[in-house]
């Protein structure tokens, strides 16, 4: 090699050195931001202290033991009163059956369309429109009446027969579990629930005639009364008002169930045709409430739960989900119907109040 080429190559050797000590020594770019496309989840804006305060007092004042959660779908905030203890649900259990029947149906596992064939013993007890068309021989439906059936008529034996047709009481407990939908349990549907109320292991001889009613008049007062008793501190189908209320948003939200199943569901809890002298019976003009009620068995003055839990939406769009379960300590169920109206008529007056609008009551 020339000493030329010598002093050329040190040269060259050196520049490159030198740069690469300059790139190391230099900042790093910071990378180019992307726009995020999630939109931010607003804030929930503060809770009306009226409308709290006035909950609080109907709750208060109620002769026995009530839970309200009432969740504004608008604004993000909730309030309530015992929105955690869990209460009986009853009959507004069977919506659980309806968002499994319709979860299984976007998922490709059944369709509301599927025929099915009730016989006698399909056959429940309590009320069962069904019952006199199956009495006359076999009777076949589709999936969605059972399910339209269960939920505006809360036919029992038409919930029962739809949640053994999407896989049983396990299938609706995965549901709620796998939606992460809090605190709600789910029992054996409507025929091993009642019974184990009242004391008894159901037998399907049951489903006839007054023969569940005798067998429950022919246990002793004290076992009736501690099955009772047992069932109403730790209910087997308890869910707390804050659970169900969340559960109701997440729904109307779009968040359990895809477009067309949600738009479905709602529409016949529109159609609810059990508790008009609950909530329904407190709407002003112009307001809707898609619902799902529940009335438990009575022994010696108490029942075992009355609720109405549902969707209620104002002429203008907003929406509140609410939940309005009780145990009344009489056994009338006039003082938790009227507590459901008076909850109504206190959050349809705070709206109308609070965006300008009069309202009489």
């Amino acid at each position: 090699m020339t000493s030329l080429s010598k002093s050329l190559g040190l040269a060259l050797t050196a520049a490159l050195m030198a740069q690469v000590s300059a790139s190391a020594a230099a900042p790093r770019k910071a990378p180019v931001a992307r726009p995020d496309r999630t939109p931010p989840t607003p804030a929930a804006l503060p809770a009306p202290d009226d409308l709290r305060d006035r909950v609080t007092g109907l709750a208060r004042a109620f002769d026995g033991k009530a839970g309200i959660a009432i969740v504004s779908l608008r604004d993000g905030w909730e309030i309530g009163w015992n929105r955690t203890s869990l209460f009986p649900q009853q009959s507004c259990s069977k919506l659980w059956v309806a968002i499994t029947a319709m979860d299984a149906v976007d998922r490709g596992k059944i369709s509301l369309d599927d025929r099915v064939t009730l016989g006698r013993a399909d056959l429940t007890l309590f009320h069962q429109p069904l019952r006199t068309k199956i009495l006359d021989g076999s009777y076949t439906t589709t999936l969605g009446a059972l399910m339209f059936a269960a939920i505006t008529e809360s036919d029992n034996t038409a919930n029962d027969k739809l949640m053994r047709s999407v896989g049983g009481p396990q299938a609706v407990r995965d549901m709620i579990a796998r939606k992460g939908l809090g605190s709600i349990r789910f029992y054996n549907g409507e025929r091993a629930l009642q019974s184990k109320i009242a004391g008894l292991a159901w037998s399907q001889s049951y489903s006839l005639g007054n023969a569940f009613f005798d067998a429950r008049d022919a246990l002793p007062m004290n076992v009736r009364r501690t099955a009772f008793l047992r069932y109403l501190s730790d209910p087997y189908d308890g869910a707390s008002p804050q659970a169900v209320a969340r559960a109701l948003a997440a729904l109307r939200k779009g968040e359990l169930l895809s477009p067309a199943s949600t738009s479905r569901l709602l529409s016949i809890m529109g159609q609810t045709r059990t508790g008009g002298m609950r909530v329904r019976a407190a709407l002003a003009p112009g307001w809707d409430w898609n619902h799902k009620t529940g009335t438990g068995q009575e022994l010696k003055g108490r029942i075992g739960g009355i609720n109405d839990i549902g969707l209620l939406t104002a002429p203008d769009g907003t929406v509140y989900a609410m939940a309005i379960m009780t145990i009344p300590r009489n056994n009338s169920d006039g003082d938790a119907q009227r507590l459901m109206r008076d909850v109504a008529k206190a959050v349809i007056a705070d709206h109308q109040v609070r965006r300008g609008q009069g309202y009489a009551g």
